[in-house]
């Protein structure tokens, strides 16, 4: 598969679920702008459990060379932006990102998007688990809110349900 561009949020939830080590094996490379670093480093810095970027050599640091300041107005956060940016100069990849106005803002952008949800789908239709059930529970356990309806959903496109 091709490469990924990260926003916070899925490598946030993603670690902490035991899922990080999945991105590897599903895609090419794997690119995190700067200011997602420094939101991982600034959430570190206030005492959360967030993973330490810099021990998955798996992982590129790569910033956008352009990032549109109208975009500021629209209230997105700093990961967020340089990832949208980023993933437009990249044409192709796939961005992973978890906030709904960010999602709509990439998707009207044209950009391909998968939330940390459709890894876990990915994850089992490759085999690198064989439920992500649990998965989606420890999710919402970790501070991902996830609605009922999405969860049935989920699981059911899984076909756990």
């Amino acid at each position: 598969m091709g490469n990924v561009i990260s926003n916070t949020s899925p490598l946030l939830y993603l670690y902490r679920i035991g899922a990080l080590e999945w991105l590897p094996h599903l895609f090419g490379e794997v690119w995190v702008p700067e200011a997602v670093v420094h939101e991982l480093q600034e959430g570190k810095n206030r005492g959360y459990d967030v993973p330490a970027l810099e021990s998955y050599a798996w992982i590129t640091i790569k910033n956008p060379s352009h990032m549109p300041s109208v975009w500021l107005a629209v209230d997105l956060g700093p990961g967020e932006i340089a990832a949208v940016s980023l993933a437009l100069e990249q044409p192709g990849c796939i961005l992973l990102i978890d906030d709904a106005l960010a999602r709509r803002t990439a998707h009207a952008a044209g950009l391909t998007v998968w939330g940390t949800l459709r890894i876990l789908l990915e994850g089992k239709k490759r085999g690198l688990t064989g439920e992500i059930r649990s998965f989606v529970k420890h999710l919402g356990e970790t501070g991902l809110w996830i609605s009922d309806e999405i969860s049935e959903r989920i699981l059911n496109l899984a076909g756990e349900k």
